[in-house]
């Protein structure tokens, strides 16, 4: 063997001895990249959100009138009475004192203000209840109102027993117990009388009312004491402001397509000792 043939075989086993080595180097396989339509769907699956329920429609109102105004407490509102001492940990948080009487910048709040009587094309009752929450051994909201045929969905959100009275004038209506955190209970509207008033027996400060009417023309006030009401057909009405200690003021109001109608409310001190 001739010494170019034998350094053409060193050369040549060299070679074999480095291929291994060299398919060990290099990157593994990728994997097979996902289709244009898969990758499409996967992205339109992560972003879809989770739909929430969707809520009731609410019924049209039957005209276009408007009734708005505001309702005031003239002089100075008597000073409110202290609640009894409460030694339940679950009622944490609520306030000390009464709240029957709320009156801010000579603004009165939580005063029912509605349209009397039957109103010829006007929608029916919701199907859905008003809700009366138990929170800080305190009803919430106090006092609104409710269309008549309605029911009234009692929640209790305190970690303590309650117990929901309710009255209509002197008569009992119901009486039902809801453990501390436990499930809604749902009480029809009572059809004899319009003013509910609840109580609990176990923490004797709560207190609300629920205010029904024939028609849902009806506003609770708030702390500027100001209501609105909308969906009035043309006419000439009764309209009537309630309020749980200071009894009711009335006046009539004429209501037209085109134009809004205003009227106010003024309660005052006098009108809670001619209530008793």
């Amino acid at each position: 063997m001739t010494l170019r043939t034998l350094g053409l075989s060193m050369v040549g086993v060299a070679g074999l001895l480095a291929l291994p080595a060299c398919k060990k180097e290099e990157a593994p396989p990728q994997p097979a990249p996902t289709t244009p339509v898969a990758a499409q769907g996967a992205k339109e699956h992560a972003a879809t959100p989770i739909q929430a329920p969707e809520a009731a429609v609410p019924v049209a109102p039957a005209g276009k009138g408007v009734v708005k105004g505001t309702v005031s407490f003239t002089g100075t509102p008597p000073p409110a009475a202290d609640l009894p001492a409460n030694s339940d940990p679950a009622c944490e948080g609520r306030g000390d004192r009464d709240q029957s009487l709320l009156v801010k910048d000579g603004k009165l709040q939580n005063v029912v203000v509605r349209i009397r009587g039957t109103v010829p094309g006007a929608p029916p009752a919701p199907k859905a209840p008003v809700v009366v929450d138990q929170s800080k051994c305190t009803y919430v909201p106090r006092v609104q109102g409710a269309v008549a045929g309605q029911s009234v969905m009692f929640k209790n959100s305190d970690g303590t027993l309650h117990n929901v009275r309710g009255v209509v004038s002197t008569r009992a209506a119901f009486n039902v117990a809801q453990a501390p955190s436990g499930p809604p209970v749902e009480r029809k509207l009572p059809t004899e009388g319009d003013v509910l008033k609840l109580k609990c027996d176990i923490h004797p400060w709560m207190t609300a009312f629920v205010v029904s009417n024939p028609n849902p023309y009806f506003a609770t006030t708030g702390a500027d004491g100001a209501f609105f009401l909308e969906g009035l057909p043309a006419g000439t009405y009764t309209v009537e402001a309630w309020h749980e200690t200071l009894g009711t003021k009335t006046a009539e109001v004429t209501v037209k397509d085109d134009a809004p109608a205003t009227v106010d409310f003024a309660f005052s001190a006098p009108d809670a000792s001619a209530k008793q």
